[in-house]
């Protein structure tokens, strides 16, 4: 199967939006912080990651994998990766007029939407966590190539279609002498995943709603 990782296209983001869903859908942080399924809201999921789709077109690295033989132009793979940024550097005024766009629009959506099931306060706990443990690992003042989300079909993984859309900003990183960083919700079998394509365990990361705790793991690549 002949993979083409390219960056995504307003015509994607329908195919990234069932992609990310279908492979997230028992994800343990998925549902602990969408932990009453029956106030989950798959339209208002849709919207947000709509939403997270657009912004990301300017303002992160943002990939599809597909199969270049395949003329329905299915999205088989989905990586969204934040870029670095050097201690010594200032935000742009793309990145702030970006960021202060992804606020409004979230606003509407949650106007017309509703949480959707999210439970705001687990969101918290968890932007707290990830805040901290970033601060202790993100000692590099060049900056970390972060990867918010990286995710295949279900029906298309184990054919190296993730590590295609890993390659794409990791040889870039070894090229730059930059580090990346990601978060795992799982540890068995996504470490080990990880750890073949040169990352490694810097963190445990411990959410705790008040006796239901999820751990996530922050692991770290050095550049080759």
């Amino acid at each position: 199967m002949p993979i083409q990782v390219t960056k995504i296209t307003e015509q994607d983001i329908p195919g990234a939006i069932k992609c990310i869903q279908e492979a997230f859908a028992e994800d343990p942080y998925n549902h602990w912080v969408f932990n009453d399924r029956k106030t989950f809201s798959l339209k208002r999921n849709s919207a947000s990651l709509g939403i997270r789709c657009r912004w990301g077109m300017a303002h992160a690295l943002f990939h599809v994998a597909k199969n270049s033989d395949d003329s329905s132009d299915k999205v088989l793979g989905v990586a969204c990766w934040l870029p670095p940024c050097s201690s010594d550097e200032s935000q742009t005024w793309s990145d702030f007029f970006g960021s202060w766009w992804l606020w409004f629009e979230q606003v509407k959506m949650n106007l017309w939407h509703g949480r959707g099931g999210l439970n705001v306060k687990r969101y918290w706990i968890w932007k707290a966590a990830q805040a901290e443990a970033q601060k202790e690992l993100w000692t590099d003042k060049k900056g970390y190539y972060f990867c918010n989300i990286v995710t295949v079909l279900p029906e298309a993984q184990g054919k190296g279609i993730g590590k295609l859309l890993f390659r794409h900003v990791t040889d870039a990183a070894d090229r730059e002498g930059r580090q990346c960083y990601l978060e795992s919700s799982r540890a068995e079998p996504n470490m080990a995943i990880y750890e073949r394509m040169g990352f490694s365990l810097g963190k445990e990361m411990t959410c705790d709603d008040d006796g239901d705790a999820i751990t996530l793991y922050c692991m770290l690549r050095q550049p080759n």
